[in-house]
């Protein structure tokens, strides 16, 4: 399938912001929304989407407000916006009943999606998700992560961001970005009566055990899959899997795809 390349999008004017996104494939096919992580963009998802059967899906991928070729305006960032935008591109699309994947805060607001909203979704897939702050893996040894550390772990992402957001600002972003977590789904993820499947790297820095384990006995119909030698990185390490494990779990629905 083809796959996302910042070219072919537009965008999605709302307050002072202007949200990038793309729409791909035929509008009869079942819709995928691809949510990315913080400081990413939707083209993480192209090693993914290079696996799919071909027309097996209408595929949607939205910039973040801030990250990848969307602006960042001047409101604070919470993931109620996130989920507030990605409703009005849904509706602008005339989008009400969809599958979703979300990779890390991208699987945070499809937590969001599925809990607090009267979409139709018929499957949601977290990657590396944290839905509860409680839960999130934390490091006492180590000294607080900046954004010198980012750039250095991640050169190809600064790069891409400063060659493609019209109004960059990555210090704002950043800022705004690891201050992130006063609206975590939390304990509504209760309410999310899609199917789920949820997908943990063993060794995910981010992403606790525990918050698996937990959210196991919360949501009504959840699949949990813990993939070894792999940490929170696991969408860019590991697509084949991921996409082999989405499709499986696709095929126990019923679904049949491409």
């Amino acid at each position: 399938m083809q796959g996302f390349d910042h070219r072919s999008g537009q965008f999605y004017e709302i307050d002072d912001a202007k949200i990038y996104y793309e729409d791909k494939g035929e509008k009869s096919l079942p819709v995928l929304l691809m949510l990315h992580g913080a400081l990413g963009n939707i083209e993480h998802f192209n090693p993914f989407i290079a696996k799919l059967p071909v027309d097996s899906f209408r595929i949607v991928g939205i910039d973040s407000r801030g990250q990848g070729k969307s602006t960042l305006g001047s409101k604070n960032l919470s993931y109620a916006l996130f989920q507030r935008e990605i409703e009005n591109i849904l509706e602008h699309l005339d989008i009400n009943k969809l599958s979703i994947l979300g990779f890390s805060n991208g699987g945070t607001v499809a937590y969001r999606l599925a809990a607090f909203t009267n979409l139709i979704i018929e499957g949601v897939v977290t990657i590396g998700a944290p839905w509860n702050e409680r839960h999130l893996n934390q490091r006492q040894d180590s000294a607080p992560y900046t954004l010198e550390d980012w750039v250095k772990d991640y050169p190809s992402d600064y790069k891409f961001y400063h060659k493609f957001n019209p109004v960059p600002n990555i210090q704002q972003i950043f800022l705004q970005l690891i201050q992130l977590g006063d609206d975590f789904p939390n304990e509504a993820v209760k309410n999310v009566q899609a199917p789920l499947l949820a997908i943990r790297g063993e060794q995910d820095s981010v992403l606790s055990a525990q918050s698996i384990r937990v959210l196991s006995q919360l949501v009504k119909d959840v699949k949990v899959i813990n993939l070894a030698s792999v940490g929170h990185e696991i969408l860019l390490d590991q697509p084949d899997n991921i996409c082999q494990e989405f499709l499986s779990w696709r095929r126990s629905m019923g679904f049949v795809d491409g």
